[in-house]
């Protein structure tokens, strides 16, 4: 049953991704649809805007600010499954930024802050959020993790409500403002 769980949120990641991908090429007017289709094309759009920024995100503090991201949104209600973590974990590997960077880094990154916050929240998130600050003398880099965690968090089609708060929460730690991002 989980098997078919993942291969069904896979499905839709890619589902997402390739409509992420006709939003940002033109096609279909912004703010048409319902609030998740824009949403879904903003991501579509941060994915790109990322990807062109490739070459400039090469530094630890963009990576080690990005996994803690990416660990924060993953858990950010509360709990990560593995099926989650799995998901969010095979999201990072096929970013495009991010493969500047080596996949065994990213994942023992992701998979300690993910551990932090699942063995108790509100410590793990202090500790996770200290790790985003990291990125803020840079204010590139800092757009960049808050981009990184907005485009895991709309992978499946949906920010949520919590997912939000944690994003809004990393744009102040970074200096970063949040109706940048629609939040």
């Amino acid at each position: 049953m989980a098997m078919w769980d993942r291969i069904k949120d896979q499905a839709k990641g890619l589902q997402q991704q390739s409509q992420g991908a006709r939003g940002s090429s033109g096609h279909g007017r912004p703010g048409s649809g319902s609030g998740s289709g824009s949403k879904a094309q903003l991501v579509g759009v941060l994915k790109s805007q990322l990807t062109s920024l490739k070459t400039e995100l090469k530094s630890g503090a963009y990576r080690d600010a990005s996994m803690a991201m990416c660990a924060l949104v993953a858990a950010a209600d509360g709990s990560v499954d593995p099926a989650e973590r799995q998901h969010v974990e095979s999201l990072i590997l096929q970013n495009d930024v991010l493969q500047n960077f080596p996949p065994d880094q990213l994942r023992q990154r992701f998979n300690k802050h993910v551990d932090q916050l699942s063995f108790n929240f509100q410590q793990g998130k202090t500790a996770v959020m200290q790790e985003i600050a990291k990125a803020a003398k840079k204010p590139a880099e800092a757009k960049a993790v808050v981009q990184t965690g907005f485009v895991v968090a709309g992978a499946d089609g949906y920010i949520a409500p919590a997912e939000e708060q944690v994003l809004r929460e990393a744009c102040a730690a970074l200096g970063v403002s949040p109706q940048e991002f629609g939040l």
